[in-house]
């Protein structure tokens, strides 16, 4: 793409430190914050501590902990009790001063924190216990069933839950995710948004829910979005190395999977459930959700529903016009649950229509409307064994059915896709076989009825792909080792061969490969962790990569795909490092990933003048990308955290050394956190370095500073949990663009956002 000269909007200056004024008003804003951050006085008392244990994820009370209360110096000088059945303890007659908390519960990780006990005045705190996820059967499905040691060194960058992800909630999944360690938001306008992992996206990146893959269209284009509702899951886990070949070949990217345990699987007496809203400035958006689990012995009922709507997105440059969205997300699901498992079904539907911009090269003035909904029948069980070798057998299969429309401004519809689609797994767990502690074998398979209409012309096709695969855990003493592999056979058959068509012979094309990936981990001490992971990665082309040929409107590009392309191939390589002290942790990880056929889209320059639309050509390219990774905290006092993270990807074609188009530039973040009672205050600085390494027709964005605060709050009143969380993103409204954009070249992303978030967690 052309470079552009100074006066363009993705070139414009801007400051990469803060001016004085902005440094005191953040930081008098902050210390307001904090001020009027309340605590609880209780005047003329005796020292005391009172709280609630609470599960991390769900907000439910956990009634079975164990606590252990003890001065700092004096451990044997300690005193018992477990918690009530609300989650609620109180320990009375203390003496002030710093003591040190236990709490132990089965199927919780332990917690053990400093505490300070005022003089005279009673201490209140909630304590959120992290679920040890292998030791529950509702996490079985999810990919993270088993508890490692490798897990637990990941655990920092790949889990997002509890009140981080309350703060962290935005209008898509994309957004939820997009200060996370190397993760960037691929976009076109504030709906149509996916994550990106170290440079890469599409389907390298895997979407899925409570381990099953999701349906839609996001991975082909940047104007198709992605259909989960991020707001009632309790869980996003990022996944990679040997983990990921347990649901794609493809080992480069990962798997973002949501968890919201949709089929329940999980025994309890009581009513549980929870009330939510949300509501921002930016686009004035709203929402509005509630789900609920109802025990009927030995039947287990679950509800959700959620709604969203939101207007068109202000910039500090002014309205992003066509950029609002209106959602409807509602499931139902039951299942039967006794000593031997469980088995069960969901239905969910989810539809939602948003705008996507116009304004730009190739773009339709009022840009285009879009509507699109999937409806999927999950049915799920388990069977467990438990003898010596086998611990238990699980299926998936799931029919979802996923239609998409895009209109112009006149009303017309310009581009019609509809997916039928069947897929299912069989999996088994097994326990220790000599230095192998745990692991698992099974298969799936994916069956994809793809029809096209409007003025798309890309060859309806059926696709049919079948893959066994084994993941094992091994360990040797202070040697850890994960490794999986993956056979794919795919087969994609067009709905008629079509041996003169201009972009060559489409025709039915097969595929099979083998992927591979092992991560060892060792043990230096009790705080320093050395690892290394390598991977074989492979990845089919799409039916749109294969076929298409002909405009995309709702894209603004005329697409032409190449039905000759071969395996996406590539090997990967990382080192990483974990240090963990008692008050400061840091990880660092580099990696390479070499791909001897990239398959991407590439703007070729040209012009189709019959739509006036630029042509993208799907292409193979051999790619290297290499980058660096940093995550640190450190618990400076007993209320003052400080944390950082930082991400780099460099992304060249391997044959000339030229810049790999949509790489996201080095980003950072620098946070401080105060812990004052149940008050949390957060100040957050993002950055983003200047991207000028950028393909041919692309163009450059310039580098930015942001600042955002936050206040939260969690409480109980009786068998009730609220969690209330307020968050001014870009509170200094700066202008900034995402590089990963594709409307940045009309205005910047959002000014300043208000963004409050209000849940109420219930046990009947």
């Amino acid at each position: 793409m052309p470079m552009y000269h100074q006066n363009h909007p993705t070139a414009r200056r801007v400051p990469h430190a803060w001016p004085p004024v902005s440094i005191l008003a953040a930081l008098l804003l902050f210390l307001i914050t904090a001020m009027l951050s309340p605590t609880t006085v209780h005047a003329q008392r005796q020292s005391a501590l009172r709280g609630t244990v609470l599960d991390a994820e769900s907000g439910q009370a956990v009634p079975e902990a164990y606590l252990f209360l003890h001065p700092k110096d004096h451990p044997k000088a300690g005193v018992d009790q477990s918690v009530e059945s609300d989650g609620g303890f109180l320990f009375s007659k203390l003496n002030p001063g710093p003591y040190v908390l236990s709490i132990n519960c089965a199927g919780y990780k332990v917690q053990i924190m400093e505490i300070g006990i005022p003089d005279n005045d009673e201490r209140d705190m909630i304590v959120y216990l992290q679920p040890r996820a292998y030791e529950t059967a509702p996490v079985i499905v999810t990919g993270s069933h088993m508890h490692s040691r490798i897990e637990s060194t990941n655990e920092l960058s790949s889990v997002l839950n509890g009140r981080e992800l309350d703060k962290e909630l935005g209008l898509t999944l994309a957004a939820t995710l997009k200060n996370e360690t190397g993760i960037a938001m691929r976009a076109m306008g504030p709906a149509p948004a996916r994550p990106v992992i170290r440079g890469l996206g599409g389907d390298r990146v895997v979407l899925s829910e409570d381990g099953s893959k999701t349906t839609d269209l996001s991975a082909t284009s940047p104007d198709h979005a992605v259909t989960i509702e991020p707001f009632a899951v309790e869980r996003i886990e990022v996944l990679r190395g040997p983990m990921v070949l347990t649901q794609s070949p493809t080992t480069l990217g990962g798997i973002v999977n949501v968890v919201r345990h949709e089929i329940p699987q999980d025994r309890h007496k009581n009513i549980l459930g929870s009330l939510g809203v949300y509501g921002e400035s930016a686009n004035d958006g709203v929402l509005g959700s509630f789900y609920t689990e109802v025990p009927l012995d030995p039947v287990m009922l679950r509800a959700e529903v959620s709604g969203r709507s939101t207007g068109d997105m202000r910039t500090p440059e002014g309205r992003l016009k066509n950029s609002d969205a209106q959602s409807l997300d509602y499931s139902a699901g039951a299942s039967h649950i006794d000593d031997w498992g469980f088995i069960g079904a969901s239905l969910r539907d989810f539809s939602l229509d948003y705008g996507v911009p116009g304004g730009f090269v190739g773009a339709h003035p009022n840009g285009v409307d879009i509507e699109l909904e999937r409806r999927q029948l999950n049915a799920r069980g388990m069977y467990l064994f438990d003898t010596p070798l086998l611990h238990d057998l699980t299926f998936h299969f799931a029919r979802a059915y996923y239609r998409h429309k895009e209109y112009e401004a006149q009303g017309v519809i310009g581009s019609e896709f509809r997916i039928v689609n069947y897929s299912g797994d069989l999996r088994a767990i097994h326990h220790s076989i000599g230095a192998v502690t745990d692991g698992m074998f099974g298969i799936d398979f994916d069956y994809r009825d793809f029809t096209v209409g409007g003025f798309v012309f890309t060859m309806p096709s059926t696709s049919l792909n079948l893959a066994p695969y084994l993941f094992e855990r091994l360990s040797f003493g202070d040697l850890s080792v994960e490794a999986a592999v993956r056979y794919t056979w795919n087969q994609i058959t067009p709905q008629q061969e079509k041996p003169d068509a201009r972009i060559g012979f489409i025709r039915q094309r097969t595929f099979d490969a083998v992927s591979l990936s092992a991560t060892v981990l060792y043990q230096i001490t009790n705080i320093v962790h050395f690892g290394a992971n390598i991977s074989r990665s492979n990845r089919m082309p799409t039916i749109e990569e294969l076929f298409s040929e002909g405009p995309h409107l709702a894209a603004y590009s005329y697409e032409v795909g190449n039905p000759d392309l071969g395996l996406e191939t590539g090997i990967g390589a990382e080192l990483f490092l974990y240090h963990r002290w008692e008050h400061f942790s840091f990880n660092v990880n580099l990696f390479r990933n070499d791909l001897t056929s990239f398959i991407i889209p590439r703007n070729t320059g040209e012009i189709n003048y019959a739509t006036f639309l630029p042509v993208y050509a799907t292409q193979g390219v051999a790619a290297l990308l290499t980058g660096a990774e940093l995550q640190a905290e450190w618990d400076a006092t007993s209320v003052m955290r400080l944390d950082a993270s930082f991400s780099y990807t460099h992304g060249e074609f391997k044959d000339t050394g030229d810049p790999l188009p949509q790489i996201p530039p080095l980003k950072g973040t620098v946070g401080m956190n105060l812990t004052l009672g149940t008050w949390r205050t957060g100040l957050e600085v993002v950055m983003a370095a200047r991207q000028d390494r950028v393909d041919t027709f692309e163009s450059p964005t310039a580098g930015y500073v942001t600042l955002n605060a936050s206040v939260q709050n969690s409480f109980a009143t009786g068998n009730q949990v609220h969690n209330l969380s307020f968050v001014l993103e870009n509170m200094l409204n700066q202008p900034y663009r995402n590089h990963l954009s594709r409307v940045k070249a009309i205005l910047p992303e959002a000014g300043i956002n208000a963004r409050v978030t209000y849940k109420l967690f219930f046990d009947l």
